[in-house]
């Protein structure tokens, strides 16, 4: 996130500024590819400043969706805007839901609370070792997650029962994502592992689907595949953590010849925006923009590298929800015209207006407006 949002305050979010906030709690930045770019040209930023000649293009987005979780901001990036909010449980899931998903399931829950997952696995963690069962619980975002330790519930026992949580949860209570929270460890030494799954609703039709109509390759790096359920992705790679998709970015980039590359780096929020720890968040950031040079040498003339994100984390302020903010947007690439002021979109989807532009596949029946005519270079 870069600044909050016109509607921040309606989300409990008034004065969030993951960015700026970061900055201001480490003393600075130090993002020097990024800035080169212009992403202190977006906003002032400390330790960023803004550069005369930048060398991509720049803007920020705002988001159009009712809703600031995950599944929202990146469905609207490729066109699906929600009007409603997935529904959240700031109480925990009422008892005869409960008692729906431990029929289904046939096990019964430790937990159902709104929690910490980290604070949960300490707290019950040797209990559910003891009795096996899963524990349940969410958060502030539209989740439902299970959390169970690897050595007690195999990984795809956990996952089967995430699929069939999924199955319970539609409609009214069709939360944007079932998450399965594997951990491992001795009591007072838990720790998540990098086997979390997430399990979507089904999107409805969106760029992705376009983009494959049309013959172009769609691959994902991250949990970018749970987010869209499969809907629309041609071939799909996990990953561990920031370095993980840093360096499968890297090496698809040699195998993928032409389409859509998107990936979600996750340590940003998951480590450090929800654990409130700006120190760690900023280091991420630092190392994300170290790797930029690497990556901006290895892209073809061809190639558009776009920088953005699905919402804003602040760690710096009393919640460790997602924060309601607008989202910075960074273009670079050899066929990009640099200097261009985006401005503020008033979508996300905007981006994946752009992006099938690009690649040949304009589509007018999806929400958005393609800026690609102000950002390549004219022949």
């Amino acid at each position: 996130g870069i600044g909050e949002a016109p509607d921040s305050a309606l989300y409990g979010d008034a004065g969030s500024d993951t960015l700026g906030n970061i900055a201001r709690a480490v003393g600075g930045l130090h993002v020097p590819c990024m800035q080169k770019i212009g992403l202190g040209n977006i906003r002032p930023i400390e330790g960023v400043e803004a550069v005369e000649h930048p060398t991509g293009a720049y803007g920020k987005m705002q988001e159009r969706s009712q809703g600031k979780d995950t599944t929202t901001g990146h469905w609207e990036m490729m066109g699906i805007i929600s009007e409603k909010p997935f529904p959240t449980y700031p109480h925990a899931f009422p008892k005869d839901l409960v008692k729906e998903l431990e029929t289904a399931l046939e096990t019964e829950f430790l937990g159902n609370e709104v929690a910490s997952g980290t604070e949960i696995i300490a707290r019950l963690g040797e209990e559910h070792m003891r009795c096996g069962k899963p524990i349940l619980y969410t958060s502030a975002d539209s989740v439902l997650q299970l959390a169970a330790h690897e050595d007690i519930i195999p990984l795809e026992k956990l996952y089967d029962m995430c699929r069939r949580a999924r199955q319970v949860m539609q409609g009214e209570n069709g939360v944007g994502r079932i998450i399965a929270r594997p951990f491992i460890g001795e009591p007072g030494h838990f720790v998540r592992t990098p086997n979390r799954h997430d399990f979507s609703l089904l999107p409805g039709y969106n760029i992705l689907n376009v983009l494959q109509e049309n013959g172009q390759m769609v691959v994902s790096v991250g949990k970018i595949f749970d987010i869209f359920a499969g809907q629309g992705i041609n071939d799909s790679y996990p990953t561990k953590n920031n370095q993980d998709g840093m360096e499968k970015l890297y090496t698809l980039m040699d195998e993928i010849k032409s389409g859509f590359l998107f990936v979600n780096l996750v340590d940003f929020d998951q480590a450090f925006g929800h654990r409130n720890n700006p120190e760690g968040y900023a280091q991420a950031i630092q190392e994300w923009d170290a790797f930029l040079p690497k990556l901006l040498d290895k892209m073809t003339p061809e190639d558009i590298l776009f920088i953005t994100a699905d919402h804003g984390c602040d760690p710096t302020t009393a919640s460790t929800d997602h924060s309601r903010e607008y989202v910075p947007l960074l273009v670079v690439g050899a066929a990009v015209q640099p200097g261009v002021h985006l401005g503020i979109r008033s979508t996300f989807a905007d981006l994946g207006q752009t992006v099938a532009e690009y690649l040949g596949c304009a589509c007018q029946n999806l929400p958005g407006q393609s800026f690609m005519n102000q950002i390549i270079m004219k022949n």
